[in-house]
């Protein structure tokens, strides 16, 4: 469990609670109702710690569960919980085609977060009710033809589809928007050769050098991300390497 997604499960938890249980938080203000955001803009948030039922909250709890500890570790605490909004946003966003509709839930933000876990590990099998495999890539495909069908008009109603969109769309673009600014391709624009120039492969002492990285201090998925890249230059060579490969060995070479 990492920190916000541990905040996020509670947040859901505790607004259900009071919503529901002792209701003492009425729903309805706090519901996004698209033709209602210029007078209340706190529903663009507020929406998302909102949930119809029991199964509703369960399902997408679940889902922020399993998707987000790996994507919040990927992409570090504050940039996990910009996703998370930024995808919440743009399904509320979405929303407009319903512009009278009372929406509720966190599956758009959720959705944003399942976006980003496919798109880092597409090939990752995840198991629909503990038995049936499907890779995420896969995953995410299946539910953006079913929001698409919802939204078009066939299927059940009750369903936000809009909002499933706009957090798949969310998600993709904050994932490329901040793979456009990460570390790695800072690196990539600072080594990248100048016209003519022959680009750099490695040498042995690099090899040597990134053998040298303390495992101990790292965390197990970036430990088992270094295991893996330095088993492709064993079995390939440095040349076989990404440059996001290289870019991962520098930094923590360097700490």
């Amino acid at each position: 469990m990492t920190p916000w997604v541990l905040r996020l499960l509670l947040a859901n938890v505790v607004m259900y609670f009071l919503t529901w249980a002792v209701r003492v938080i009425p729903i309805s203000p706090l519901a996004l109702v698209p033709l209602l955001v210029p007078v209340r803009p706190w529903t663009l948030v507020t929406y998302m710690f909102l949930h119809a039922n029991l199964m509703h909250l369960f399902f997408n709890m679940l889902m922020l569960f399993f998707f987000g500890p790996r994507v919040e570790l990927r992409l570090g605490s504050r940039r996990f919980l910009w996703l998370y909004l930024v995808s919440g946003l743009m399904g509320a966003a979405l929303s407009i085609f319903t512009p009278r509709s009372a929406i509720i839930g966190a599956s758009g933000a959720v959705f944003g977060v399942q976006l980003a876990f496919a798109y880092y590990w597409p090939r990752e099998r995840i198991y629909i009710w503990g038995v049936l495999p499907i890779e995420a890539w896969l995953l995410v495909l299946i539910l953006t033809v079913f929001a698409l069908g919802g939204a078009m008009g066939f299927g059940g109603g009750g369903i936000a589809h809009f909002a499933h969109l706009g957090g798949f769309l969310g998600g993709f673009l904050y994932v490329k928007w901040w793979e456009h600014r990460s570390p790695a391709a800072r690196f990539r624009a600072k080594a990248r050769p100048a016209a003519g120039e022959r680009r750099r492969v490695g040498t042995a002492s690099d090899v040597r050098r990134w053998g040298e990285i303390k495992r101990d201090d790292m965390h197990p998925v970036n430990r088992e991300e270094l295991d893996r890249v330095l088993d492709k230059i064993s079995a390939k060579g440095i040349s076989s390497l990404t440059e996001d490969e290289r870019a991962f060995l520098e930094r923590f070479s360097k700490r």
